[in-house]
């Protein structure tokens, strides 16, 4: 293997490999959960890999997704059993085996709203449901669902309304930290050989005739820009794909509407319960989902068509969120009880093809769809985190043709990510890592948890410098040692990358993290060798950047908030 780490130099010299080596066999435009698992796919098939991303990793969608790694209740209603078994599949494979350190079991409550006749229904369902999940799974699993009543309820989540509910199903699925999910693909395709780029906008596509043979690409960090050869691209762009499929001048390709997801975060000792609730709204489901320190609450869903690079909260959608969970709390949260909030698009996949074009083919499942848009173009569109791996394979089978893929199989479903391996016996030693490094258990636990094995990064820091070990000032749930790892290993350019992507510093800590920012801020220049200049710039913009997201969800509607939020500089600027 190669080097898994991400920094600037490893970033500047997989634009110089895609730029001036030998064409890649293909190049993946889009670094979320999708384009970075189409990236990992294809080179652990022996594919010359590149992939790309405008934003940081994970910066579109998948840093603000509802963080759960589950199988789709919703789809049993509508007997899809396939989808539902292989999503459950995928979660098992996740939890137990590809990705232990960053999934992670989770319970909640199906509340029974009505006596007698309910209570059989969503036994049927949820029974089902944990049925799929055994039935030819290889891996262990979790437990079978579990009644409770009204007093069970209780116990569970004594916040709850006493009546709010006349009992419950406890159930188990997954939680992820998406974000970091993301750039552990990254970093595992990049151990394998893929060269990966953030901060490169594609601006073209290459053709010879008819077919796309690469890209036209900005290094937004120099402006400077080239032209990627590839034999297939592949486009992972997802609220994206429209524009990404233009620049081929077709007006054929896969159609994908923006909705819009809020979800805002509550102090841990605000809500008392040791499970989560799934909850039904008139627009949508809601999930209280017990983290850490904190519960995450979400999530709404509704059309989008501001700006896509950057939706915000707005009050009503804040407002819309409180309402809904205080149906069933008994002490009624408030605006001043949400320390953070986070919204996404998700690209939701319409029907069809743009234009009906004939000349499209494609690989359809429900949830989502493969097509070639032109000769050397392949747009993948819709599904979701939890089958982000099933999604990728598709793409590259799609990409090397049915008599190819056979040859060559995709093998990630038993290609560990980084970090997966060694974690299970080091979850065993946390006393003998806390006397060692002088951390508590649970700071050794969120280490293990954010890192897996590869917390003897974080140990090679602190035993480098020992004041590395220490929490930062303003955000003690996390160390210092966390701040150059992510500039040293993990490929932050900004500072903006560590509060939103690499923690979550962004949202779980109160007024975005700030009491934090000169710290962190000091931490990565000295790293990344930034002068006092940029050093106080990037401190003003995640300033201004936090100063537009609070304004936005002053704002009672999308246009206003959107114009709120285009109060911050693009990072771009710097």
């Amino acid at each position: 293997m190669r080097s898994t780490v991400l920094n600037p130099e490893s970033r500047r010299a997989a634009l110089r490999e895609m730029a001036d080596g030998p064409a890649l066999d293909v190049l993946v435009i889009g670094g979320g959960i999708t384009g970075a698992g189409v990236a990992l796919d294809a080179v652990t098939r022996g594919l010359r890999t590149g992939i790309v991303e405008a934003q940081d990793w994970a910066g579109g969608t998948s840093r603000w997704s509802s963080k759960l790694v589950h199988g789709g209740l919703r789809y049993l209603q509508q007997l899809d059993f396939k989808l539902v078994t292989e999503a459950l599949h995928e979660r098992e494979r996740l939890l137990y085996t590809l990705a232990p350190h960053l999934v992670k079991p989770v319970p909640f409550l199906y509340p029974i709203l009505h006596r007698v006749w309910e209570r059989p229904y969503v036994t049927a369902g949820i029974g089902l449901y944990d049925t799929l999940a055994h039935v030819g799974s290889k891996v262990a699993s979790m437990p079978f669902h579990r009644h409770l009543t009204r007093r069970g309820v209780q116990e569970a989540f004594p916040s709850i309304k006493p009546d709010a509910m006349v009992g419950a199903v406890k159930y188990w699925d997954g939680r992820v930290d998406d974000a970091r999910l993301v750039l552990t693909l990254i970093r595992t395709a990049a151990g394998y050989g893929a060269l990966a780029a953030t901060r490169t906008k594609v601006t073209g596509l290459l053709k010879d005739g008819d077919a796309v043979v690469g890209a036209r690409v900005t290094d937004l960090e120099t402006g400077k820009g080239f032209d990627i050869r590839a034999r297939k691209v592949v486009a992972a762009t997802g609220v994206w794909t429209e524009q990404t499929q233009d620049l081929a001048d077709t007006d054929g390709g896969l159609k994908v509407m923006a909705s819009k997801g809020i979800h805002i975060v509550v102090p841990r000792e605000r809500i008392k319960g040791e499970v989560g609730l799934i909850l039904q709204t008139e627009k949508s489901v809601l999930f209280v989902i017990p983290w850490e320190h904190y519960w995450i609450i979400g999530t709404t869903d509704t059309p989008y068509e501001q700006d896509i690079s950057a939706p915000v909260a707005t009050a009503a959608d804040i407002d819309y969120v409180i309402e809904h969970a205080n149906v069933v709390l008994d002490q009624p949260l408030t605006r001043d009880d949400v320390i953070g909030s986070f919204a996404g698009l998700r690209p939701l996949l319409q029907p069809g093809v743009k234009d009906d074009t004939e000349t499209v083919s494609t690989k359809v499942s429900r949830e989502h769809t493969v097509a070639e848009v032109v000769p050397g173009l392949i747009s993948i569109a819709g599904g979701k985190l939890t089958t982000y791996r099933i999604m990728a394979q598709d793409a590259v089978d799609f990409a090397l043709g049915r008599d190819r893929a056979k040859q060559v199989p995709s093998v990630t479903e038993r290609t560990l990510l980084h970090g997966a391996d060694g974690y299970l016996p080091l979850t065993r030693q946390v006393e003998q890592i806390s006397n060692r490094y002088g951390w508590t258990p649970d700071i050794v636990e969120h280490l293990l948890n954010r890192y897996g094995s590869a917390i003897s990064e974080i140990g090679a820091l602190v035993d480098e410098r020992a004041d590395l070990a220490e929490p930062l000032t303003g955000a003690p749930d996390y160390v210092r040692a966390e701040i150059v790892q992510a500039a040293r290993n993990e490929g932050v350019l900004h500072l903006a990358d560590v509060f939103q992507t690499r923690t979550r510093m962004s949202y779980d800590q109160p007024d975005h993290g700030l009491a934090a920012v000169e710290e962190v801020a000091n931490l990565l220049a000295e790293e990344l060798g930034w002068d006092t200049e940029r050093t106080a710039a990037e401190v003003r913009a995640y300033r201004d950047l936090s100063a537009a997201e609070d304004a936005a969800a002053e704002t009672a509607d999308d246009t206003a908030a959107a114009a709120a939020r285009a109060a911050a500089p693009s990072l771009n600027s710097l």
